[in-house]
């Protein structure tokens, strides 16, 4: 398993950019700037390029330059940087317990289908050990 500081953290802006991206797997500036602006319309292009330059410095993207327009695709899969992600929430907020993160989220309020699901998943995991 990986260290947990091997991962660059996302701000929140880096982060909403890598969920356009990742069902996407590569992009153009121009390409992710049209996928964002269905959500955020105001959103300039410029201000989209910037940030994808910053995150390729940063390790977040990497980038193929071979062509005219750089192509950029996320330099993590989205469930290492999600389990890297959760690590540090875990640590820093939660000293360490998964009990209270979890129960955190509980709190939070979820759907009674995602209830649902969770208490099936836990079933099927009690099941497996039995």
């Amino acid at each position: 398993m990986s260290n947990r500081t091997d991962t660059p953290k996302p701000t929140s802006a880096e982060l909403e950019l890598l969920q356009a991206l990742w069902p996407l797997g590569a992009a153009t500036a121009r390409q992710l700037h049209e996928t964002l602006r269905e959500t955020r319309p105001d959103l300039a292009y410029g201000a989209v390029l910037r940030l994808m330059q910053v995150m390729h410095g940063k390790g977040l993207l990497i980038r193929d330059d071979s062509q005219r327009s750089h192509i950029y695709a996320p330099a993590h899969p989205r469930d290492a940087l999600q389990t890297n992600l959760l690590q540090d929430l875990l640590h820093r907020a939660f000293a360490g317990s998964a009990k209270a993160l979890v129960l955190a989220a509980l709190k939070t309020g979820i759907s009674r289908k995602e209830r649902e699901e969770i208490e099936r998943m836990l079933r099927e995991s009690d099941d497996d050990r039995h």
